[in-house]
């Protein structure tokens, strides 16, 4: 399994970006697929997960309803849109994949992208 992030960049504060996470090695009728971040000397904090079925859970309220989660079945690619980016929001935004269809903590998922770079300045 292999997990491919991509969509990272350089922001003002107020914008938008929109990240993909193009999956290969497995489906995503069969995998869950998780948005996680990492700010610098901190631990891996979840996003939004979509599970096999299409299920979103949200792992908590850091984002405040300004991400969604979405997903493309015929490209295998999951997206996050952020809306209303704040300086807090900068990290490296990882994709992972958990191999059950189910979202798990970040401890619980089986397969890991390399992350994408945002950076929201003010």
């Amino acid at each position: 399994v292999q997990l491919q992030a991509s969509g990272g960049g350089l922001v003002q504060v107020g914008g938008s970006l929109r990240l993909s996470c193009t999956a290969s090695g497995v489906t995503l009728d069969e995998a869950a697929i998780g948005w996680f971040r990492q700010a610098p000397g901190m631990e891996h904090e979840g996003i939004l997960c979509i599970s096999d079925s299409g299920r979103v859970t949200d792992y908590g309220d850091s984002v405040e309803g300004r991400f969604t989660i979405s997903r493309d079945t015929a490209k295998n690619t999951v997206y996050l849109q952020m809306n209303s980016l704040k300086p807090e929001d900068t990290g490296v935004y990882y994709c992972a994949a958990e191999g059950e269809g189910l979202c798990f903590s970040a401890d619980g998922m089986d397969h890991w992208g390399k992350g994408t770079q945002v950076t929201v300045s003010s």
